[in-house]
């Protein structure tokens, strides 16, 4: 069966492997250890860094900056047809020197196509920005649209921004006019309202509070009416908690839409039509509750397969998609979803082991 896996982690052993790629004064503030990196509130013990205990890269680190270990424990092993990049450097999580965060945006898409979509045609990348630079962001996007394993632009949540606001519109519309998907990916800068707690369970529980705002804020503020081409995918932030957003929006559409003029179908209708979400983390629930949270969701489109490689709780497709599922709900989620999604011809696969051209 072919499988699509919508949400893997690559990346680099240093920032000192973006040199080559930036513009001076930004090359040798890196060069020289000027910038330590993002300012975090992220502090939990995690072995590994969270990821798996077996992923070792060349120079022994826990950290995935080398293809060949990744080709070795996900895409051969499991037979990927394609693996959506997603990374883990996301400049919008730099609140100052916007200057800088777009210029490494610019140096982390260019090392990703060097060091990891050249090496593989079963890679798929997204386009890093600065979001906090609508404008810059617009101007990297058609910077990179042209790759033909590019399709999609990465916005990171965060805990200061929520993408319905007029101010993103640039981001959508080069994303639109480029023909590109847009994915949300959590991140370690998004809280939630009490902080992150002080367990790293907490944290990761936390995680879909994050995402529910972002549907809510694209739904309420027009963005699905107003870039009609546009679709968006939620990556790693589970699935449940859709049905009740779907039908709070709906409930609060009904009685107060004369608000929102702008917004042209109920919410659950733009979600259906518009919506992705990612399986990872999988909820620890046998075939017939799935089935009984894709009946609430009106549809068995929205959910697509991703393993979230490297992490620790790293979905394997053999098992966390149960196989008792009815054969084209199970299929719709490993591949047929997101090959919808993506514009992929999966019946022309890429060819593994190959470099790209």
């Amino acid at each position: 069966m072919p499988i699509i896996d919508t949400d893997v982690h690559e990346s680099f052993a240093s920032l000192k492997d973006l040199v080559p790629y930036l513009p001076e004064p930004y090359k040798s503030w890196i060069a020289n250890g000027a910038w330590r990196g993002f300012s975090q509130p992220f502090a939990y013990t995690s072995p590994g860094n969270g990821n798996r205990a077996d992923v070792k890269s060349a120079d022994g680190s826990a950290s995935v900056s080398d293809y060949s270990v990744m080709r070795s424990q996900l895409l051969d092993p499991y037979k990927l047809t394609y693996a959506v990049l997603t990374g883990y450097f996301y400049p919008t999580g730099l609140k100052l020197q916007y200057g800088l965060a777009s210029a490494l945006a610019s140096a982390y898409n260019d090392y990703v196509l060097e060091h990891w979509i050249s090496k593989d045609r079963r890679f798929l990348g997204s386009i890093q920005v600065n979001a906090r630079d609508p404008e810059a962001a617009a101007r990297e996007i058609d910077r990179m649209a042209a790759h033909p394993q590019i399709r999609q632009v990465m916005l990171p949540v965060v805990d200061d921004i929520a993408y319905g606001h007029p101010m993103y519109r640039p981001i959508f519309a080069a994303a639109e006019r480029n023909k590109l998907m847009v994915a949300f990916h959590h991140t370690t800068f998004a809280q939630g309202p009490y902080g992150m707690g002080l367990h790293y369970m907490e944290r990761h529980c936390l995680i879909p509070i994050s995402l529910m705002p972002q549907v809510i804020s694209l739904v309420a503020n027009g963005v699905f009416d107003a870039y009609p081409n546009l679709r968006f995918m939620i990556l790693e932030g589970g699935f449940s908690w859709l049905p009740h957003v779907m039908w709070r929006m709906d409930r609060e559409y009904r009685q107060g839409r004369v608000e929102i003029p702008w917004v042209k179908k109920l919410p659950s209708q733009h979600c259906r039509e518009r919506l992705r979400l990612s399986t990872q983390p999988t909820e620890d629930i046998n075939s017939e509750d799935w089935m009984k949270l894709i009946d609430l969701m009106g549809t068995d489109d929205i959910l697509v397969f991703s393993t979230d490689y490297p992490h620790v709780d790293f979905d394997d497709p053999n098992a966390a998609i149960p196989k008792s599922l009815p054969t084209g709900t199970r299929d719709k989620i490993l591949w047929k979803n997101a090959a919808d999604f993506y514009g992929l011809d999966v019946h022309a696969p890429a060819i593994p082991n190959q470099a790209a051209e």
